[in-house]
């Protein structure tokens, strides 16, 4: 019984509750799957940033480049006839991996206002490139002809969403289960080294470039199936996959949630899509005035953003009752 009760405690009841409540999105949300689904693409996405920023270091406002390449490679893929998903996934994670690895060499060699240019030069090089190639992917009118199979042979893609949102929730949890076990494992500990003190890590004799090339790639890989995941729900890549705003509101989804916290990306991205909604019907004309100020106030007064400031209220809370308890 000793081994059941320990690896238990390793999974706080948050985090289950956490899951479960997106598995009964289901019957929780039934109309809002479609933006439920927008939602944990999203969130999957944000995560693959956290990889580079939250735990190397690596500051991208060029990340939508692999989410835009995994998205065009699953969406090619689909428009010539092989919309079976699961290998749309592979084939994006591949390219998107691929990709991150030829650039990773530019990027984690440079600090972080050459990261900052590197990274948004290579999202504007690629986002120029597919506004180029028009026969591959169809320009600024997008990519057409994307026919989905049915996942697994079953289930086919329902204009209702329940079937995409199924298929982004199972493959966002797998992936999350993957990025906890690199993220606590030896080589993401030595990340965390190397993102606060970069020097003393390579004097005690870390390969500091070769493991940030290769959590480097690892992001672009996330990124590019999460692109994927876009393309393949909405059957349609068009060039704002990537777009610099794309990047740069994937970078405020991560502040907002907290990086380096594991789930700050798929809460940031929660909060920033469930407020855009709702801020554009309430006032379609200055939507963008209220989302600002909404973000401004997430940012000064939760600081580490909103997990951060959850942590802290429930580390006060826990003192206060070790106190009153003290007391009694």
């Amino acid at each position: 019984m000793s081994i059941p009760t320990q690896a238990a405690r390793q999974i706080p009841v948050a985090e289950i509750v956490f899951w479960l409540v997106l598995a009964a999105g289901f019957w929780l949300w039934p109309s809002y799957l479609p933006l439920a689904s927008q939602v944990l693409i999203a969130g999957l996405f944000a995560l693959s940033l956290d990889l580079v920023l939250g735990y190397a270091g690596i500051v991208s406002l060029g990340h939508a480049a692999y989410f835009g390449v995994g998205a065009y490679a699953a969406g090619v893929l689909a428009s010539h006839g092989w919309g079976e998903p699961f290998s749309g996934l592979l084939l994006a994670a591949v390219c998107a991996g691929a990709t991150g690895f030829i650039t990773s060499f530019l990027v984690v060699r440079g600090k972080d206002l050459t990261r900052l240019m590197v990274t948004t030069g290579i999202g504007l090089l690629l986002f120029e490139l597919a506004n180029r190639l028009t026969d591959v992917t169809g320009g600024n009118d997008g990519l057409l002809g994307m026919e989905m199979r049915p996942l697994l042979g079953t289930f086919r893609f329902d204009m209702y969403g329940k079937v995409a949102y199924g298929y982004s929730l199972a493959v966002t949890f797998v992936l999350f289960l993957l990025m906890r076990r690199v993220v606590n494992s030896p080589f993401g500990l030595s990340l965390r080294g190397i993102r606060d003190n970069p020097g003393r890590m390579l004097a005690l004799g870390y390969p500091v470039h070769r493991r940030l090339i290769a959590m480097y790639t690892l992001a672009s890989v996330y990124a590019g199936i999460a692109g994927a995941l876009l393309a393949q729900t909405t059957q349609f890549v068009g060039t704002d996959v990537l777009s610099f705003n794309r990047s740069a509101e994937l970078m405020v989804m991560l502040i907002v949630g907290g990086t380096g916290m594991l789930y700050g990306g798929l809460v940031g991205a929660a909060v920033f899509m469930v407020a855009h909604h709702y801020l554009s019907d309430l006032n379609p004309s200055y939507w963008q005035f209220w989302l600002g100020a909404f973000l401004i106030a997430i940012v000064m007064f939760g600081r580490d953003g909103v997990l951060g400031a959850c942590l802290r209220l429930m580390r006060a809370w826990r003192v206060r009752a070790q106190k009153a308890a003290l007391e009694s």
